[in-house]
C-alpha cells in the first residue's frame, strides 16, 4: 500500500458468514451464537495462525489489528493477551489494536473498552440489527432495520463521546458509511473515518465537501432528536 496503514480484522465467522470447511454445528440463533471473537477463542488454532500472519505482515508496513464482535471488556483483554503472546513469540513490533463496536453492550461499556483499545470501528449493519432486535436478513423485517434510526444514531453518538474522552478515534464500517445521508450525519457525530466500497468513495467525498462541518454537526444533532428513521431521512 506504499506506506498507507492497513487495518486487518481478525476472523469474523458466524451469523450470516458461513464457512463450510469449518464444519461448525448448526445453531438455532447463529447471530447470538459462536461468532466473531467467540469463535476465535473456541478455535485458538485458527486465531493464533492469523495473528502470526498479521504480525509477520506488520514487518513490511503499518498494520493495525481489529477484533470483531467484542461484547465485554474481558473479551478484549483475552484477545489482547493472545495477540501479545504471539507478538512476543515472533519478536514482532507492537501494533495498534482496535475493536468493532457492533453490540449494545460494547456501546454501554465503551468508556471502559477505550482504556484497552487504540481505536473503535462501529459496524453499523450488526449494531442496527442488535439495537432494533431485527434480523437484517429477515424477508419482512429487513426494510425496518434502518441504520438511520435514531436509536442507532444515539448508540453511535455514545460511542464517539466515550472514545473522544479517552483520546481514541472512531471509524464506521457498514452500509451507513457508504450512504451519502448517513455519511453526513456520521461526520457530524464526530466519526473520523468512513469505510466503504471503492465505487462509493467519489460520491461520499462530493457530498461531504458540499457541507461545512458546522452544518453537519447541526444536522447530526437534529437527527438524534428524531422519533424514527423516516424523520431522519426527511432532514
Amino acid at each position: 500500500l506504499n506506506g498507507l496503514p492497513l487495518i486487518i480484522r481478525t476472523l469474523d465467522i458466524g451469523g450470516d458468514k458461513e464457512v463450510p470447511y469449518l464444519s461448525m454445528p448448526a445453531e438455532a440463533n447463529p447471530f447470538l451464537g459462536v461468532r466473531g471473537i467467540r469463535l476465535c477463542f473456541a478455535r485458538p488454532d485458527l486465531f493464533n495462525t492469523q495473528l502470526r500472519a498479521i504480525y509477520r505482515a506488520a514487518a513490511t508496513g503499518p498494520v493495525k489489528i481489529m477484533f470483531p464482535m467484542i461484547a465485554t471488556v474481558e473479551e478484549l483483554l483475552t484477545a489482547r493477551d493472545m495477540a501479545e503472546a504471539v507478538r512476543v513469540e515472533l519478536n514482532a513490533p507492537k501494533v495498534e489494536i482496535g475493536i468493532m463496536i457492533e453490540v449494545p453492550s460494547a456501546v454501554l461499556m465503551a468508556a471502559e473498552l477505550a482504556l484497552h483499545a487504540d481505536f473503535f470501528s462501529v459496524g453499523t449493519n450488526d449494531l442496527t440489527q442488535y439495537t432494533l432486535a431485527m434480523d437484517r436478513l429477515h424477508p419482512s423485517l429487513a426494510r425496518q432495520a434502518d441504520a438511520l434510526h435514531p436509536a442507532v444514531l444515539r448508540m453511535i453518538d455514545l460511542t464517539v463521546k466515550a472514545a473522544k474522552a479517552a483520546g481514541r478515534w472512531v471509524g464506521v464500517c457498514g452500509g451507513m458509511a457508504g450512504d451519502p445521508k448517513g455519511a453526513a450525519i456520521l461526520a457530524g457525530l464526530g466519526v473520523a473515518e468512513l469505510s466503504m466500497s471503492i465505487p462509493s468513495v467519489a460520491a461520499i467525498k462530493a457530498r461531504l465537501r458540499k457541507q461545512s462541518m458546522a452544518d453537519m454537526r447541526a444536522l447530526a444533532q437534529r437527527a438524534l432528536s428524531c422519533k424514527n428513521a423516516a424523520e431522519v431521512r426527511a432532514l
